[in-house]
């Protein structure tokens, strides 16, 4: 389980924080900022065995138990987030380190020490000319989806065995294929009649599979991804692109190149707020890239929100990751289906408070089917 827990962080500072401290030092601003957060979470699990990577198993949603509580972090870890910007010679300069952190453990003596540094870039450019971004960072593919999703402050699926040394998965696995973080150098163009253009090389990766031995290495090509994006005022659309080729390293396992497009958009206009995002292609794993080998599998989200007051939003968000084929990467799964029904309280300009509850499905080729029933209920403070 702890590779699950490795694999599956998802989170960054959506903004920069509007309560973060300043600090003038000659020519540079220093930011420093963060997020800490923590929910109660309670599951239940029942219904059939499903294998693989089956987010409602009693194994993988439950922990192992048929029932569990833990007081952890939701979709984001605790971080904190330090970044200097300065203008030179034209150029808008900017660098940035994140190090994040897990709230729950399964000891109340272990050292809780491990951090996660998923973020440590510098970047540079203007409006003519765009911005170019060196170091590592979250992937572009993926990102809309993520960073749009409501439970991004809240836990969404309370999946136990990421919880616990880790964070929950929103719809990871469940809407989406996990956005990722990678070592890369990364462009993004000037926005031109509401268009712009984000691309990059990033460092290749291995598969990284929970329920089964590698079978794939990373080749010497970097991996690729690309999008396009539109906005004009409350409406935004994308269309994004990924490429990497894997070579097979264990018996049987055929070399092959991953491939995923996406397609999404959202619209926010007075107390109303949609999203739509979908991700087809082979490869594109349920936790990371390649975690289930060479399948095609097709991602579904579709989520929508409602401010009853300034302070209040209520929102809804159904989404589903679905395999195209039953190959052995599967390990028999056929589908991880979440639907999260969430409110959420601005209680101050720094705290929301935020409760969840939803339920987990996963099929199996086979036809049978578990149930994953959650709840939570917690708060995040951004400072």
């Amino acid at each position: 389980m702890k590779k699950i827990m490795l694999a599956s962080a998802a989170s960054v500072l959506l903004a920069p924080a509007a309560h973060a401290v300043d600090i003038k030092a000659g020519d540079w601003n220093v930011n420093v900022g963060g997020i800490v957060n923590a929910y109660y979470t309670h599951v239940s699990c029942s219904g059939d065995p499903v294998g693989g990577l089956a987010l409602a198993s009693v194994g993988i949603g439950c922990g192992g138990e048929d029932s569990r509580t833990t007081i952890g972090n939701g979709l984001l870890p605790n971080g904190l987030v330090t970044s200097a910007t300065t203008k030179q010679s034209g150029f808008d300069v900017k660098a940035l380190i994140g190090i994040y952190h897990a709230t729950a453990t399964d000891s109340a003596i272990a050292q809780n020490s491990e951090v996660d540094v998923r973020q440590a870039y510098f970047s540079f450019g203007n409006a003519e000319i765009g911005t170019f971004k060196l170091g590592r960072d979250n992937g572009i593919f993926g990102a809309n989806a993520i960073f749009g999703d409501m439970t991004l402050i809240g836990a969404g699926a309370p999946v136990q065995a990421t919880q616990r040394g880790r964070v929950t998965l929103g719809h990871i696995g469940a809407g989406y294929a996990y956005v990722g973080y990678y070592g890369q150098m990364a462009y993004t163009s000037p926005k031109m009649s509401g268009f712009s253009i984000d691309a990059g090389v990033f460092n290749p990766v291995s598969d990284s599979p929970i329920v089964s031995a590698a079978q794939y290495s990373s080749r010497s090509n970097p991996q690729l991804q690309g999008q396009l994006s539109y906005a004009e005022g409350p409406f935004k659309a994308w269309v994004g692109v990924k490429s990497q080729k894997f070579k097979g390293v264990a018996a049987g396992a055929a070399d092959f190149t991953m491939n995923g497009w996406e397609a999404g958009a959202s619209f926010q206009q007075g107390a109303f707020g949609l999203l739509a995002n979908y991700q087809g292609g082979k490869g594109l794993g349920v936790l990371s890239d390649a975690d289930q080998g060479n399948v095609r599998s097709k991602h579904w989200l579709l989520q929508g929100t409602f401010k009853t007051s300034e302070k209040l939003k209520l929102g809804i968000g159904y989404g589903i990751s679905r395999n195209e084929e039953n190959t052995a990467g599967t390990n028999g799964l056929k589908s991880n289906a979440n639907l999260t029904v969430g409110a959420y309280y601005a209680l101050t300009g720094a705290i929301t408070l935020v409760g969840e509850v939803g339920e987990t499905r996963s099929k199996s080729f086979a036809g049978g089917e578990a149930k994953m029933k959650g709840a939570s209920f917690g708060g995040i403070l951004f400072f």
